[in-house]
């Protein structure tokens, strides 16, 4: 089974800021979002066999509270979708052609210099398949952004039509992916008791 995990929150998260690779650490709430989350995985059973985490602060150390005993690696696809010059955006006042692109992101391309969806979701599922075999007999853990997280989702429910880009998924929200006996992805399911 894969375990998504968007991150814990930032100082920008909460300042409302287009975060992107800007590297920012947790901050005390994002520390305690992700000790609720492992308290909640652990009350389940869950025991992560490995863990893959985004090269970014905020979701290494989200992953370290979550896991600390599991075996850890940095997977450079995991990482938040890349916003070229609107990095540092102040969400409360987005300029007209950002505002174009959140408010219909399957119709509306992303602008000049932001990483296209479509690449988003591409290296999010060429990453999936290399971990297929993996998931399929054991607990995956993957900490990553939520963009990136959405890519993912995109990838393995292939009639979506672009559905998950819309969706609100909050500081530490998990979703699960289950490979069946076949080795094709099933349907993501948000794991219980999380808001996403």
């Amino acid at each position: 089974m894969i375990y998504l995990i968007r991150h814990g929150q930032t100082e920008k998260n909460k300042a409302n800021v287009l975060q992107g690779r800007s590297d920012f650490p947790l901050n005390e709430a994002g520390e305690q979002q992700a000790q609720e989350a492992a308290s909640l995985l652990a009350a389940g059973g869950i025991h992560f066999d490995r863990v893959y985490t985004s090269p970014l602060i905020r979701a290494v150390q989200t992953a370290e509270i979550i896991a600390p005993d599991s075996p850890r690696s940095v997977e450079e696809r995991l990482i938040e979708m890349d916003y070229g010059p609107y990095e540092g955006m102040d969400l409360t006042h987005p300029l007209p052609e950002v505002m174009t692109f959140f408010r219909d992101f399957v119709h509306n391309p992303a602008p000049e210099g932001m990483e296209p969806l479509s690449e988003v979701t591409a290296r999010l599922g060429e990453f999936l398949e290399e971990i297929r075999e993996e998931a399929a007999s054991s607990d995956l853990l993957l900490s990553t952004h939520a963009i990136a997280m959405k890519g993912a989702l995109e990838y393995t429910t292939p009639d979506s039509q672009g559905s998950w880009w819309s969706r609100y998924i909050g500081n530490c929200a998990v979703y699960c992916i289950a490979v069946d006996t076949e080795g094709g992805f099933l349907v993501p399911r948000p794991w219980p008791g999380q808001n996403g």
